[in-house]
């Protein structure tokens, strides 16, 4: 049997799956790293930018107990263009608060809106890939929608700071942000128009219409939790990230603040081309690498040395707060090998996750997991802005390596109950 789908399908999956995993991941960016930028540019306070954005991760870490309401409630196509036009209103909302003199609550809420939004369109989207198309036909664009899902990482770490910066040269901060806000509403309202008519119309899944939900719901969840040593798996997933969770958060911040601060006086538009552009190519490259790696010699292997190679880069913030060059090749270079590690590490993660969700119910457990994930990045980006304010950002990023230990004995103390290779965890995106 050939990998590769059916003409037809083929060619008609191309006209809807790039653009929906760019869809999906646009909004992700935005509300994680985008808001970063935003409030800094803004001379918001660290710690009240760190703690605010934070705060945004809860709707990932609740959403798998609101998933099950997607797949009973109208369908999964109806939910992506509904939800690609609340993220344009909720951008529309951004950029209006920014022209207001209460734009910091305004504009959080509108964050706080198109992160549920977000949240709520990934479980649409993965949802209706998984309907919309045969099994051997989603393996063979499961590369093609992780790629699209890295090029709107692109666009938002990237492209919009590099608006957002050469407009401000023009025209005040806020109102620069404000444009560029705009500009994102209406790729999401052309984006939600094309897939109200390009997205396919498969037939509905066939539905009990007198199963319980809130049983099914239930025994998810205890099945998840009656998995062998679930307490380590916990600890792990929520600790692995610990010192990337801190890192960030300031690491935009740290570029953009004057060097009388201890930052490094970078302009909006320097950090759109390093942190965004460059950096999110290394990332990519290293999540690639890394899967490759690890389905190569099993997750068993290679889960603490790809730990390292996570955490030991993170040295290179430590070197430009310490050394505060002047240059931009340095500085490129120290986020490069950060962030190709920061890619590497994480395939192995993402492959640990799948193994733990293998079973019964293996879809609603791995959202589980992702939402132990998520709340593994929130609780300590909440505190890291006062850590950061008390510290100064060089002992700061000393503190970031120190936390590097607690996720390295979690690593070592995870339990890994089977031996099957993984695959390639590179493909998945988050």
């Amino acid at each position: 049997m050939t990998d590769e789908p059916s003409q037809p399908e083929r060619w008609r999956a191309w006209t809807w799956v790039p653009s929906l995993y760019f869809a999906q991941g646009l909004p992700y960016e935005v509300v994680m790293s985008v808001s970063v930028a935003l409030y800094t540019n803004l001379k918001i306070p660290n710690e009240q930018t760190a703690f605010a954005t934070s705060l945004l991760y809860l709707p990932w870490v609740i959403k798998p107990f609101w998933s099950p309401l997607i797949e009973v409630v109208g369908t999964a196509r109806r939910w992506i263009v509904t939800m690609q036009l609340a993220c344009a209103l909720a951008m529309g909302g951004v950029a209006f608060a920014l022209t207001q003199s209460w734009f910091l609550v305004a504009s959080f809420v509108c964050l706080w809106v198109l992160a549920f939004a977000s949240a709520t369109h990934d479980i649409a989207a993965d949802g209706f890939y998984m309907s919309g198309m045969p099994p051997k036909d989603q393996a063979w664009f499961v590369g093609i929608r992780s790629t699209f899902y890295r090029m709107a990482k692109l666009a938002g770490a990237g492209l919009l700071l590099i608006i957002a910066g050469r407009l401000s040269e023009r025209m005040s901060v806020p109102t620069a942000w404000a444009w560029t806000f705009s500009a994102a509403m209406g790729v999401f309202v052309a984006l939600a128009l094309y897939h109200q008519f390009a997205l396919p119309r498969p037939p509905a899944p066939p539905r009990d219409e007198n199963a319980s939900l809130t049983f099914a719901m239930a025994e998810t969840v205890r099945t998840f939790f009656a998995k062998p040593n679930i307490g380590w798996a916990i600890l792990f997933m929520l600790l692995y990230r610990f010192p990337e969770s801190q890192l960030v958060k300031l690491a935009q911040p740290f570029l953009l603040d004057d060097r009388a601060n201890g930052g490094l006086g970078l302009v909006t538009e320097q950090v759109g081309w390093l942190h965004g552009v460059l950096g999110v190519t290394m990332l990519t490259i290293g999540g690639i690498l890394g899967g490759i790696v690890g389905s190569k010699y099993g997750l068993r292997k290679c889960l603490m040395p790809m730990a390292v190679v996570m955490h030991l880069p993170n040295l290179a913030y430590v070197a430009l707060a310490f050394m505060q060059p002047e240059t931009l090749p340095p500085i490129g270079a120290a986020i490069a090998v950060e962030q190709f590690g920061y890619g590497f590490g994480f395939a192995a993660y993402l492959m640990y996750l799948l193994e733990l969700s293998r079973g019964p119910y293996q879809t609603a457990h791995y959202a589980l997991c992702t939402g132990f994930m998520a709340l593994g990045m929130m609780l300590p980006g909440l505190v890291c802005g006062y850590i950061q304010k008390y510290l100064g950002y060089d002992w700061f990023f000393v503190w970031v390596m120190l936390a590097a230990i607690p996720s390295l004995l979690a690593t070592w103390w995870a339990p890994l109950n089977q031996e099957e290779e993984m695959g390639n965890a590179a493909d998945f995106p988050k």
